[in-house]
């Protein structure tokens, strides 16, 4: 299935970004009108091809939050590899300290896409998530749902996937489709399949997808810089590692959609959110500094994104 939208045209004309100036179109800040083309069925399957998201431009400023996050890593950071296996380095929460992304945050259509996707009136950010596997690095990232490591519950969610570098087939992120529709699946440790989270037993353990592909078909897509894929937090989805002549740098964003409130756990989330819990209660919304509102829809109609917030730092 296949659509077509405009960040700056009449399609969109009801839903507004937010951004860090009181009245600036896409044009202002110098990224052009952008048009993108949606491949898959969201709703049917929990993962969409969004191609040509983004322009040159803003994937030169999404490569920039990226390597300025590898050189400055927080306290949050992993390696996500083996010593001997090249890099997979991981990164967390870092958007109120690394300028360029909250500028791609605020300037581009990201929050805008989500919120499409997933009908919101209003999209939330809930975290940055920084992923590079070095060249050569053989360590893949194996099958999961990412929702059963966080602290909030609710349907309407989506992250995306962006690769600054291109990515081959062999090697991009791979999506069950279905699986968003449920059943939550015991979350484990990557490298030495520990369960840190949820109980042993307390969830069901992740089915063989690969044995049975009619049961479990498994969609994914080549990417070039600009392309993203955006997919249900729900959703099972691995990566492979990559070759020796292949560096696989990303940005991925979290977005939170309307019925998304906070859960808090017993045991530390990926990411956590320390003192969250003590101020805000059980099934609250997360109207919170640390989630800012990015984007929502409008009664206005108008033909540029408009701007109701800052994202500060």
């Amino acid at each position: 299935m296949r659509h077509r939208c405009c960040a700056a045209g009449p399609a969109c004309s009801s839903r507004r970004r937010r951004a860090p100036t009181d009245a600036v179109d896409i044009d202002a800040v110098g990224f052009g009108c952008v048009s993108w083309t949606i491949e898959g069925d969201f709703t049917a399957d929990g993962a969409v091809c969004v191609r040509g998201a983004f322009t040159e431009a803003q994937m030169s400023l999404a490569g920039t939050a990226v390597d300025e996050n590898l050189a400055n890593l927080s306290p949050l950071a992993i390696r996500a590899s083996a010593e001997s296996d090249g890099a997979f380095i991981e990164d967390f929460c870092n958007w109120q300290r690394i300028a360029p992304m909250r500028e791609f945050l605020a300037d581009t259509a990201a929050a805008q896409i989500a919120g499409h996707l997933m009908g919101a009136e209003q999209v939330r950010l809930y975290h940055d998530h920084v992923l590079v596997k070095e060249p050569g690095t053989r360590q893949a990232t194996p099958w999961h749902q990412d929702q059963p490591y966080y602290n909030v519950e609710g349907t309407q969610n989506v992250s995306m996937w962006l690769p600054i570098d291109p990515v081959d087939r062999e090697t991009t992120l791979e999506f069950v489709a279905g699986t968003h529709r449920g059943p939550w699946y015991m979350p484990r440790t990557f490298l030495d399949e520990q369960a840190r989270w949820f109980p042993e037993g307390s969830l069901a353990e992740l089915p063989d997808f690969p044995a049975d592909p009619e049961r479990w078909p498994v969609v994914g897509w080549a990417l070039e810089p600009g392309d993203a894929v955006f997919f249900h937090m729900l959703t099972a989805h691995r990566a492979r590692g990559v070759s020796r002549r292949a560096r696989r740098r990303v940005m991925s964003i979290r977005f939170l959609g309307d019925d998304m409130v906070h859960a808090p756990r017993r045991w530390v989330t990926s990411p956590p959110f320390d003192g969250l819990d003590d101020e805000l209660a059980t099934g609250a919304t997360l109207d919170h500094p640390l989630f800012p509102v990015l984007w929502e829809r409008t009664p206005q109609s108008s033909e540029t994104p408009g701007v109701s917030a800052t994202l500060d730092s």
